[in-house]
């Protein structure tokens, strides 16, 4: 298959914001790909070459695209800044620069899918000694048979911004539509189940040609990150108990992060809700699951919360928050920063998946299996509860600790990942806060300058389109020390620049962050259709995805429940 029959997917796609039509167009091509053999294709749909749960990227900042451009066409790197600074598009101008070349040369071998396919998965795992010079050289290998538009895609594809609107639900429903055309409206869920369980959508692939059986063999596998389950919110218990049932199970809402623990053949290995894994940075935790946790195999929910080693106090998921990235020092932040692991959940042990288990199971199994010991390891404060009033005490009790709220959960749901499902619900005091990603920025001036201080955030569409949703200046650290700093921001952002315009840039969405608010209200002026007013950014979460960020139907019932309010 020839690379450009999927730039045509992407033109096609592009050309329409209808989600019917785009599923019909992936669909046609899904039946094409089956017959090549070649069902990890799929990945470049999302602009990857890998599936869901590996989390490594091309690692080729704007600087090293614009050096590779450079090398390709035989152009000055001052001549791509130059296009760069009157384009902002690094895409369009490594079409601008194939489109000359093409002018001036006559012959030129057609580009493959196996071709692109195979050099995109070496630069993303060349690393070491010379690895920028080796990721450049395999770019301008791809670009050197390339036409225009496949230069284009070729250079959004490496940025990780290919500007398609294809979100998971698509591609699921695409592959439903392919594969079982007759039964759509009855196999869509289940091609969503084998998702949420092997987070590789060439997994589900090859299982959707084979037909139902093999979707149904597709099973949960310790070492394999997945995606956890999601709660929503809840202005009451009241509204939760109405979301959960009565009797339901009340839990400590902890200020941490969220951590899943696997263990397979004597392996422990920690990863956070952004599939990354964090074992090495988190001995403590690895010690604390060996020593207190019986079982040869499982996959635990759990959440990591810091507390000050002096006075035994928990301390805010910011004070933690720097052990998720941090490469060295480990000793030092481990003493420093400690952290205790509660566990709530059992979705996997010694061979049995329990994921379709209730809840009321679930627990049970759990508490069989952890050895309690405070300040290192526990399960989690846990109640079942018949009355509101039995809840508010549980509350007022967590909240006393120090702990951001309650959990109240529905005591027979299974366990759901990926999903906001209404089987789990957070309740904590009214405060307007919401996790945004950042679009993009202005670099800053005054005693500011040379760094980026003004964000643009987003809330996303059911079909994954980032929506904007205001800017965002305050609530960052002029210090390091203090917390996160407007330079630690500024680094994190750099690197993920895709355009600019004058003083603004747009970065490619992937630093999300808390923000607090008055209200929200209607407007124009963002993408969105909303604004939010006097917004603040509460913490950086390194911890989460763009997955996690509210959705526009989010942003909709905060709107409603205001207008209920000032009524």
């Amino acid at each position: 298959m020839q690379y450009k029959e999927i730039v045509k997917v992407y033109e096609d796609i592009s050309k329409t914001s209808k989600r019917l039509e785009k599923v019909d167009i992936l669909s046609a091509f899904f039946i094409r790909l089956g017959k090549e053999g070649k069902s990890e294709w799929i990945y470049l749909l999302q602009g990857k070459v890998t599936p869901g749960y590996d989390v490594r990227e091309f690692g080729m900042s704007r600087q090293l695209i614009i050096k590779a451009l450079s090398a390709s066409y035989g152009v000055s790197i001052e001549s791509v800044v130059q296009m760069f600074n009157k384009i902002g598009d690094l895409g369009k101008i490594a079409a601008a620069l194939a489109e000359k070349r093409r002018q001036s040369v006559l012959f030129s071998k057609k580009l493959t899918m196996e071709s692109v396919f195979s050099n995109l998965q070496r630069i993303l795992s060349v690393n070491g000694k010379g690895a920028v010079e080796r990721k450049i050289q395999c770019l301008s290998e791809i670009l050197a048979s390339a036409e225009p538009v496949e230069s284009q895609y070729i250079i959004r594809t490496v940025l990780q911004d290919l500007r398609i609107g294809v979100a998971e639900g698509i591609i699921r429903d695409a592959l439903t539509l392919a594969f079982f055309r007759e039964e759509r409206e009855s196999m869509g869920e289940k091609i969503q189940s084998a998702y949420d369980l092997s987070n590789d959508f060439a997994v589900v692939f090859d299982a959707a040609i084979k037909g139902k059986q093999a979707l149904d063999e597709i099973r949960v596998i310790p070492g394999k990150p997945l995606n956890v389950m999601l709660a929503i919110k809840a202005a009451s218990i009241a509204e939760a108990f109405s979301v959960c049932g009565i009797p339901a199970a009340v839990e400590y809402k902890y200020d941490g992060f969220r951590m899943l623990i696997h263990k397979k053949a004597g392996k422990i290995q920690l990863f956070t809700r952004k599939l990354e894994e964090v074992s090495k940075q988190f001995p403590d935790v690895v010690d604390a699951v060996k020593e207190n946790i019986i079982g040869e195999s499982f996959i635990l929910d759990a959440e990591a919360v810091g507390y000050n080693p002096k006075n035994k106090k928990y301390l805010p998921f910011e004070a933690v928050s720097q052990r998720i990235k941090r490469k060295y020092d480990i000793d030092k932040l481990r003493e420093k920063l400690p952290v205790e692991v509660n566990v709530f959940d059992v979705l996997y042990y010694d061979g049995n998946n329990y994921m379709n288990s209730p809840l009321s199971e679930r627990r049970k199994i759990l508490e069989k299996l952890v050895k309690n010991k405070k300040w290192v390891i526990k399960t989690s404060e846990f109640m079942i509860v018949h009355k509101e009033n039995e809840a508010e005490t549980f509350y007022a009790e967590a909240l006393k600790e120090g702990q951001e709220g309650i959990m109240v959960k529905n005591l027979s749901a299974s366990y759901q990942q990926g999903r906001k499902v209404g089987f789990m619900v957070k309740v904590k005091p009214v405060v307007n806060d919401i996790d945004l990603v950042i679009v993009g920025a202005e670099h800053g001036s005054g005693k500011r300058a040379g760094w980026l201080t003004s964000y643009i955030i987003a809330c996303r569409s059911g079909e994954g389109e980032m929506l904007e949703i205001g800017k965002v200046s305050s609530g960052l650290k002029e210090k390091e020390e203090e917390g996160t700093s407007y330079e630690q921001m500024s680094e994190l952002l750099k690197p993920l620049i895709i355009s600019k315009e004058g003083s603004m840039v747009k970065v490619k969405p992937q630093i999300v962050v808390s923000v607090t608010y008055q209200n929200i209200q209607p407007s124009p002026s963002y993408s969105s259709g909303y604004a939010l007013r006097f917004p603040r950014i509460s913490a950086y979460r390194p911890d989460r995805t763009i997955s996690d960020i509210a959705t526009i139907e989010d942003i909709e019932r905060e709107v409603r429940r205001w207008g209920k309010l000032y009524k």
